[in-house]
């Protein structure tokens, strides 16, 4: 007896929604731009070259950019500095130049419609005109708009899930996102935010927080963050890391620093490659997981330096090198530009594609927002492309939560876009309160993506 059999015609790359594409990655021509046109290939590789470089305001950008963009940029740029921004300026020239990278120099202003457009932009280098007018934040934004201060056990020590702690090292990154969740604390002060600061020495805050972990055997999980843990000196991130390795149920460490995408030169310096080896080795022979979470954003921001620096850390030990991302109007809210980003970093560079969050709800960040029910839809774009191990999840951060899958609300009131969120743990600020896992917590989309009842319900109680 012999069975029938068929072959299913093959689906070509026109009839599907994404082609994929293996791409490989380029090295941007940094001497295209018109203040590194003698830069070497030794200095652009130096990550005390590239600190040494960084844009910090608009005159240095228009210094390096020449005359390619027009003049009103950088008013508007001027502008938003003294209005809006949360964060001040810090560009490392590496980020810089993943900016109009497919974009030959012409005469006069002729990258200054590009540089508007470019996604990369967008999110490093806001301007005025970005920003919206009719709702510029939320009624409900906040400057720590997940209340992690409120749940410090030391100062910079967050004790927000049961299980895991955010240890924030300190308060400085080598780049600054004008997105930045921790707006209220991290960064320079700018003329609308005044930063708070930590009042403890760093070597007297880092022992509290040790000290804290090794009497709460409950915690086996602990994010060294910051800020980027990249602006910390080596030696003393090494020494907290080997303290932090000889507490007994610490089972997972995960180092969080975007300079992997925006210094990666930093990741490729000799003494941090060894100085991790041997963290790695220590992790290993104890049992513990060590992995590193960086922040990449587009496609573009993925280059060969990014690769050998994650390659580099991969090959010193870690267990992984993960994205985190965050989903942003104007820079990747499309399910092309996700996958683009998710295969250019899983193809190209080793790094697992991780999370996308939802862009906190912070002051002058309605422009970026993105409401759940567009999440919802990107994340159902996104399967069946990518391994399923390496599929991004899109969540949302909710206040006095913590991070949900878009698709675990409880409820969801989308003409006032105000979704309903449940938890299955209390935080260290619920211990007692018997209403914990039976609350329903908020969180509220952008109200411009709201239709036209929902914008008439906030224009007339603002939320109240």
């Amino acid at each position: 007896m012999t069975v029938p059999t068929s072959h299913a015609p093959p689906v070509r790359d026109a009839d599907q929604p994404y082609a994929y594409r293996r791409t490989e990655l380029v090295e941007p021509d940094w001497t295209r731009v018109p203040g590194w046109r003698g830069v070497t290939a030794t200095e652009w590789e130096s990550a005390q070259w590239q600190r040494a470089h960084c844009v910090k305001n608009a005159a240095q950008l228009r210094t390096v950019l020449g005359d390619l963009v027009d003049e009103s940029f950088f008013d508007d740029l001027e502008r938003d500095q003294a209005q809006r921004a949360t964060m001040s300026m810090l560009l490392p020239p590496q980020m810089l130049n993943t900016m109009v990278a497919d974009v030959p120099p012409g005469g006069p202003g002729s990258w200054t419609e590009a540089f508007y457009a470019d996604p990369v932009r967008r999110y490093m280098v806001p301007v005025l005109s970005d920003r919206r007018t009719d709702w510029p934040s939320h009624p409900h934004a906040s400057r720590d708009s997940l209340h992690e201060q409120d749940m410090w056990v030391a100062e910079g020590l967050t004790h927000r899930y049961p299980t895991k702690v955010l240890a924030e090292l300190l308060p400085t990154c080598p780049q600054y996102c004008g997105h930045c969740t921790r707006m209220d604390l991290v960064g320079n002060s700018t003329p609308s935010v005044d930063k708070l600061r930590f009042v403890g020495k760093p070597v007297d805050r880092h022992a509290e927080m040790l000290d804290y972990l090794r009497r709460t055997p409950s915690v086996r999980d602990v994010v060294v963050s910051g800020g980027d843990v990249a602006n910390m000196p080596w030696a003393r991130l090494e020494e907290f890391l080997t303290r932090l390795l000889e507490i007994e149920n610490i089972r997972d460490v995960r180092l969080a620093t975007k300079a992997l995408i925006g210094l990666p030169q930093h990741w490729l310096q000799p003494e941090v490659v060894e100085g991790m080896t041997r963290v790695a080795a220590l992790a290993n022979a104890r049992g513990v997981a060590l992995a590193m979470h960086t922040h990449a954003n587009h496609a573009s921001s993925v280059t060969p330096l990014v690769a050998r620096a994650a390659g580099a850390m991969l090959d010193a030990g870690l267990r992984d090198v993960r994205n985190q991302g965050v989903l942003l109007a104007g820079v990747n809210a499309t399910s092309h530009d996700l996958l683009d980003l998710s295969f250019r970093l899983l193809d190209g560079a080793r790094v697992m594609p991780y999370y996308f969050y939802l862009c906190d709800m912070i002051p002058n960040a309605e422009h970026w927002r993105v409401p759940v029910a567009e999440a919802q839809r990107l994340q159902h774009q996104l399967m069946g492309y990518l391994p399923g191990f390496a599929t991004p999840r899109i969540v949302c951060d909710v206040p006095f939560v913590g991070k949900r899958w878009v698709h675990q609300l409880a409820d969801y009131d989308t003409e006032r876009g105000i979704s309903y969120w449940t938890k299955n743990y209390r935080t260290s600020l619920e211990a007692d309160d018997p209403e914990a896992l039976t609350r329903r917590y908020e969180y509220y989309d952008p109200i411009h993506t709201l239709p036209d009842a929902g914008r008439a319900w906030w224009g007339r109680y603002g939320g109240r």
